[in-house]
């Protein structure tokens, strides 16, 4: 029987900052409506790598490939087309702009892609409502609590239809009933629409939301701890 070719796949990537080395030959596979937890602890690596498969920085060595294309055969022009249309990414403190209510936020990347105010708007109150903040669409980030923003920044990250969400710590900066909401939306949002999710999270009740789940340690993908 054959297996599924991934969507995303990482090989063998190194990455350092200055002279600290951030990922040591981490590699990993993202399926097409899979959700995969990547966890370890700070420092691990983590977020570098969900950089890395995002195509916001590029590794030192190793490939990332979406599609079947290698992402630095691109050029910059086309990876941002990508982050902007296929790709969504959500950071751990939403990083909405805060000169700009909650529906300008979510209507940004439709805008930018060229979409019709008005249609972009529309859209934008939709999925904020799906998100249940379409009471807060008029408010801006520092007027909504975080796990009204978060919400608004993962209808952000979904408005454009992508086929990867990168979720890097989505619920860090949350309690523990606002963290619960955020991915019990998210999953749901992700299962309904097939969108693969890249989840980076050190908290185990978060990864237990994930299909699957790799560990990272000094920034290389080694075998889950079995805990007794």
């Amino acid at each position: 029987m054959n297996r599924p070719v991934p969507l995303l796949t990482a090989g063998g990537l190194t990455k350092a900052h200055g002279r600290t080395p951030a990922l040591r030959g981490a590699s990993v596979e993202l399926h097409t409506g899979e959700i995969l937890a990547v966890t370890g602890a700070s420092g691990s690596g983590k977020s570098t790598l969900l950089h890395c498969l995002a195509g916001i920085v590029r590794p030192d060595e190793g490939s990332v490939t979406y599609d079947g294309r290698r992402l630095a055969d691109l050029p910059e022009q086309r990876l941002s087309e990508l982050r902007r249309t296929e790709f969504g990414v959500v950071f751990q403190f939403g990083q909405l702009i805060p000169e700009l209510t909650a529906l300008d936020n979510v209507a940004l990347p439709l805008l930018l892609a060229g979409t019709d105010r008005a249609r972009a708007r529309a859209l934008a109150g939709e999925w904020l409502e799906r998100f249940g903040v379409r009471g807060q669409q008029d408010l801006r980030p520092g007027e909504m609590s975080g796990g009204q923003a978060q919400r608004t920044a993962l209808a952000r990250a979904l408005v454009t239809g992508p086929r990867v969400v990168f979720a890097d710590e989505p619920t860090g900066a949350l309690d523990s009933l606002s963290g619960e909401q955020v991915m019990t939306a998210l999953v749901h949002t992700a299962r309904e629409s097939g969108t693969a999710v890249l989840l980076i999270t050190h908290d185990a009740q978060v990864a237990a939301y994930a299909d699957r789940e790799v560990q990272l340690r000094d920034g290389a993908v080694v075998p889950l701890e079995v805990t007794a």
